[in-house]
């Protein structure tokens, strides 16, 4: 039986082994279970080392990703001594800092390193990979990576310090001059796919989404407690989530002392002696004080004898959220005997990332999606921005508030929370136009008659729509939005264009 297990674990080792040397990582998660299959491609020369690296999933996506390296020598042995660090970062753009990805890798054996990152928005994410070896030496690869395209392009790495037969990408340096022209006919721009944009001024809006929570509105909260001792009669408000409405009674009360202040106060009535005046005033004060209204007091007049347990009106329409009391329950004065919300206006909590707080600003217009109501939305302003940022997930607080008389906004309830950005006119480019590759930023302009251009833009603002173009063009120019990673295969075939 041992010896079958033995046999078993080697067929497995094997078959990994095979796999790896063949470009193809099976993937696991932390409890071993199978997730899926990862083509890590071709092989890259860097420095000592032959590289395979791969993302899963293929197009990167907000969220958590997965990354992994195979590394060996010249000699085609795996190298298993290597520190391997990496970090996907986006660039700076107008007033937002540029944003580092950092990748957690491990060493997985025979050569094989696996890491997982997490991107928490759409873009272009360079990739850069470290790799230090005590036996073999050092290198760094950096590739392009953006959400919006699948697998990993090298960009640059370290000269390759082997001679070998097998394919690599190489990198030249770019050169400062723009590149000639080059045609492609109608025929083939068909066959491609090409279309077309225009570069134009327009008001430029960012839409900013975050997780939010619905909340109580903590100013229309109401806390119920009494001014004197006393025992609990009937109970009205006798659960968690009872409504209870202005003026209703929430609970009778017994209270030897209310019982000897009702008395006093109805005596100084019954006697008409005009030196009594000052007494019956003093009476009905302190009736007055322990929050026994008005009508109460001409009902009592009325009466004309004291109640034993005296009904306690709400003072607001609410519902209970907090109950600490039944029938019979002894109280102290200035205990919290129950807890109202109001729960016609609410608040909702929303968790705004670091680099978004510019943005960000009280007064500005919002909008609250429900999941379970996808087609409505609820308008809303921003109406507090927290002073200070959660340590762990590096966000701040924002907050709108929401009418609620229908009462389908409840308390603890998920919702999503828009910010519109006005970012004012810009000159702008369709997002798709734009290939980013590294530092740089390429549009290909088409200047009529079949002919094009690849044009190095700077670039600034961005939405999921549209770029702003710093430099590099003017409005009214044409540029292609589509096909463009085959139109660059033709502009370095027909023109020489290698610096990107």
């Amino acid at each position: 039986m041992k010896y079958a297990t033995k046999i078993g674990l080697t067929t497995t080792a094997l078959i990994l082994l095979a796999l790896i040397g063949a470009g193809i990582v099976v993937l696991s998660d932390r409890n071993g279970v199978f997730v899926g299959i990862q083509s890590v491609g071709p092989i890259h020369m860097a420095g000592p080392f032959q590289v395979q690296i791969g993302i899963y999933p293929e197009k990167p996506r907000i969220g958590k990703n997965q990354l992994t390296l195979i590394i060996q020598n010249k000699d085609d042995q795996p190298v298993e001594d290597a520190n391997v660090s990496a970090t996907a970062k986006m660039p700076a753009m107008g007033a937002m800092p540029a944003m580092p990805a950092p990748v957690e890798i491990k060493a997985g054996g025979a050569g094989r390193y696996q890491g997982q990152f997490e991107l928490p928005m759409d873009g272009a994410w360079p990739l850069t990979v470290k790799i230090q070896s005590a036996t073999q030496g050092q290198a760094k690869l950096t590739f392009e990576m953006a959400t919006s395209r699948k697998g990993l392009k090298l960009s640059t790495s370290t000269p390759s310090s082997i001679q070998s037969e097998k394919p690599r990408e190489a990198y030249v340096a770019p050169s400062p001059k723009q590149p000639a022209t080059f045609r492609v006919d109608a025929y083939r721009r068909q066959l491609i796919g090409v279309t077309t944009g225009i570069v134009e001024k327009r008001l430029l809006t960012k839409i900013i989404r975050a997780a939010g929570e619905i909340r109580v509105d903590e100013t229309r909260l109401t806390d119920i407690s009494l001014k004197f001792d006393g025992w609990i009669g009937s109970l009205y408000a006798d659960y968690l989530g009872a409504p209870v409405t202005k003026g209703r009674t929430l609970f009778t009360v017994y209270s030897p002392e209310l019982v000897s202040a009702q008395d006093e106060y109805l005596n100084t009535l019954w006697r008409n002696n005009a030196g009594l005046s000052a007494l019956r005033n003093a009476a009905r004060r302190r009736l007055s004080l322990w929050d026994i209204g008005p009508a109460q007091i001409r009902a009592l007049e009325k009466r004309g004898k004291a109640i034993e347990y005296l009904p306690i009106p709400s003072p607001v329409t609410g519902v209970v959220i907090e109950k600490s009391i039944v029938s019979g329950t002894a109280i102290k004065a200035g205990a919290q005997l129950l807890r109202i919300a109001d729960l016609s206006m609410v608040w909702v909590d929303g968790q705004i990332y670091e680099y978004e707080l510019p943005w960000v600003r009280v007064g500005m217009d919002a909008e609250v999606m429900l999941p379970d109501k996808p087609d409505r939305s609820f308008p809303a302003k921003v109406t507090f921005i927290s002073p200070y940022l959660e340590g762990e997930t590096r966000t701040a607080r924002i907050r709108v508030e929401l009418s609620n008389p229908e009462g389908i906004l409840r308390p603890d309830m998920y919702a999503r929370l828009n910010l519109k950005v006005d970012l004012g006119q810009r000159l702008v480019v369709p997002e798709e136009a734009v290939l980013f590759a590294g530092e740089s930023r390429i549009v290909f302009l088409d200047l009529g008659e079949g002919l094009l251009q690849p044009r190095k833009i700077n670039t600034g603002l961005r939405n999921a729509d549209f770029i702003e173009a710093i430099s590099g063009l003017s409005a009214g120019d044409v540029v292609v939005t589509s096909g463009n990673f085959l139109i660059s295969a033709e502009s370095k075939l027909k023109a020489g264009v290698d610096q990107w």
